[in-house]
């Protein structure tokens, strides 16, 4: 298993054990998450407290469904952005990367047309940094690919 660290604060964002796919030239890894139950688990082991004179106050069920990515890697959700925002947090982050990225021409070519792609997103994301939470570490964008089942009404 290979686990992807990001390269300004270190922090664990990313594993080949999650399926993904390079879109954007290889700028953006679009990784699939999927939605998992975490929590109490339920154990019947066929007593009954009440009946033997104890108490039975039930379980109190502490399940939670959270994205298994945003979980292993215990990702912190951050504010949304507006477009100037997150163009301004963009700007800094590529002047910080470039610094680490000698010579790597593919990224400073590329970079624009990633950031037009989440763009055209941003109202539909989600976001998140590395668990140290550093103001200067790489964003992780969360969407929704596929919504079956539902319809889009203008408000």
């Amino acid at each position: 298993m290979l686990v992807y660290e990001d390269l300004l604060t270190g922090d664990e964002l990313l594993s080949n054990s999650f399926p993904y796919k390079k879109i954007e030239n290889g700028i953006l890894w679009e990784v699939e998450g999927k939605w998992v139950v975490q929590g109490a688990v339920n154990v019947d082991i066929g007593v009954n407290p009440s009946a033997e004179g104890g108490d039975d106050e039930g379980v109190d069920d502490q399940a939670v469904k959270v994205v298994d990515i945003v979980d292993t890697f215990r990702l912190q959700e951050q504010p949304s952005f507006d477009k100037k925002q997150f163009v301004t947090y963009m700007k800094r982050y590529i002047k910080l990367l470039a610094s680490k990225l000698e010579g790597e021409e593919v990224f400073k070519k590329n970079i624009e047309g990633a950031i037009k792609f989440l763009l055209s997103k941003i109202r539909d994301l989600q976001f998140f940094v590395g668990v140290s939470m550093n103001d200067d570490s790489s964003l992780v964008f969360a969407y929704y690919k596929d919504a079956h089942g539902l319809k889009e009404i203008k408000c």
